[in-house]
C-alpha cells in the first residue's frame, strides 16, 4: 500500500468527512472507494481485476490463516463432492436464489 498526502480546502475536507460519516467508513476507505471506481483497472487478468474492484468495495472477504489451513486438508475431488451433493437431494442454489427473487417486475 502507498501513502498519499493531499492538501485540499478546509471546506472541502468537511464535506468529504461528512459524506464518511453517513457512510459509516473512514475517509481513507471512501476516497480509496471513489477511486478505484474512477480509475480503469490495471492490466492483468479478468479475475484479479474482480478481486480488486470487490476488494476496495469492500466487499471482498479474504480467507483466514485457519481457512487456508483447512483447505490445505481438504481430500475429497471434486467428483466426491458432486456425488455427495447429488445424494442430499433438494433444489439446486440457483433455483432457490431465484425463488427468493419473486417474479420479476
Amino acid at each position: 500500500m502507498t501513502t498519499l498526502t493531499l492538501e485540499i480546502p478546509a471546506e472541502l475536507y468537511q464535506r468529504l468527512s461528512a459524506e464518511a460519516q453517513r457512510a459509516g467508513r473512514p475517509i481513507e476507505a471512501l476516497v480509496e472507494a471513489w477511486l478505484a471506481q474512477r480509475l480503469p483497472p490495471a492490466p492483468g487478468n479478468e479475475r484479479e481485476r474482480a478481486r480488486e474492484v470487490l476488494r476496495a468495495a469492500g466487499l471482498l472477504a479474504e480467507p483466514t490463516p485457519d481457512m487456508l489451513a483447512r483447505a490445505a486438508q481438504a481430500t475429497m475431488s471434486l467428483d466426491e463432492v458432486q456425488a455427495a451433493l447429488d445424494r442430499a437431494g433438494g433444489k439446486p442454489l440457483s433455483e432457490v436464489v431465484l425463488e427468493m427473487r419473486g417474479p420479476k417486475a
